[in-house]
């Protein structure tokens, strides 16, 4: 059934949350919508009081890792942990206490091009089961274009059933941001939940453009109660005015 996931986003060591895409490499052009004056373990603490699960910590740049461990330390198993996540680090970072890795950027090179050997070296570091790949993308003509580099470069996959068939070999979930309208407040994209929801074969998150508790209730009526959503702007706990946390947390216990 639809659950109500949620999320730390770190950048710069802080809790934010930002309109996604103006977060390029240089930060100009940057829009926050709200900058937390409480550290990443009082949100992480929170989730783990109201048991939530599913929940993901995503850096967003350098300057992360500190908070990144502590939120961890504070709900050990309970929460994934994305940014910058390779081969290389993605043990240390199941170590420090997070359920799963969350991949993107490390899947293609440079130039956007997919390497599957890429994803073979990371299951094997990680394990299918404890990997989650991140297919945020963009809107493009005809659907949508997963982007990486903090949602910043389009890559060569487009967001398909028959990308999500090849992947969800290698992973035990996806997490799919809809760029466009993260951190807008402006609703969600319906196309794209209703899109994954025809799918649903293995869990996916959705994030982007909730604005109030209603949108759960849409994700779960579009995706045939398939889809998970994440609410971040929009919440009280992040500042917004769209939704409670209380409720959130009482909709998962429908």
């Amino acid at each position: 059934m639809t659950q109500f996931r949620p999320c730390i986003d770190l950048h710069e060591g802080h809790v934010k949350q930002i309109v996604g895409g103006t977060l390029d490499s240089e930060s100009t052009g940057l829009e926050t919508n709200f900058v937390s004056d409480k550290p990443s373990t009082w949100f992480a603490e929170l989730y783990a009081e109201n048991k939530l699960e599913g929940g993901h910590v995503i850096k967003l740049g350098p300057g992360n890792d500190a908070a990144a461990t502590s939120a961890l330390a504070s709900y050990p198993e309970g929460l994934q942990i994305g940014g910058g996540i390779n081969a290389s680090n993605a043990a240390e970072w199941l170590e420090k206490g997070a359920s799963h890795v969350i991949a993107t950027s490390t899947l293609f090179n440079a130039d956007g091009h997919f390497q599957e050997e890429a994803l073979s070296e990371l299951v094997t570091e990680a394990g299918k089961e404890r990997l989650v790949i991140d297919l945020s993308c963009r809107r493009a003509e005809n659907g949508w274009v997963v982007a990486m580099n903090r949602w910043q470069t389009l890559t060569d996959i487009e967001v398909t059933h028959e990308t999500l068939d090849h992947l969800c070999d290698h992973c035990d979930e996806f997490l799919i941001h809809a760029a466009d309208v993260e951190g807008k407040c402006e609703g969600i994209d319906t196309e794209l939940v209703a899109y994954l929801g025809n799918w649903g074969k293995c869990p996916i998150t959705y994030a982007g453009g909730a604005a109030s508790l209603a949108d759960l209730e849409q994700v779960a009526t579009l995706s045939h109660d398939r889809i998970h959503l994440t609410i971040g702007s929009a919440l009280d706990i992040f500042g917004g005015s769209g939704a409670t946390f209380e409720d959130c947390v009482a909709f998962n216990r429908r």
